[in-house]
């Protein structure tokens, strides 16, 4: 279930905000106005889903050069 609170919370809670960050692991939604704005993570968690990021796209090329040489042949 995805922790939502409003950006008033951002301001006048951030130790809060930073402790269910880095103890469920998972980002907080930050709304304004009632609507999504931001999501808030540990730098754990954002760094560790740039890695993934990054080696996906490194397995995106080793796949499509595999798909290119099957092609040739």
């Amino acid at each position: 279930m995805p922790i939502i609170r409003p950006s008033s919370d951002l301001r006048n809670n951030y130790n809060e905000i930073s402790k269910i960050c880095h103890q469920t692991k998972s980002p907080v939604y930050i709304t304004k106005n009632g609507a999504g704005d931001l999501a808030v993570m540990s730098i754990e968690l954002y760094e560790l889903l740039t890695d993934k990021h990054t080696l996906y796209k490194e397995l995106e090329k080793g796949i499509n050069s595999l798909d290119k040489r099957r092609k040739i042949f």
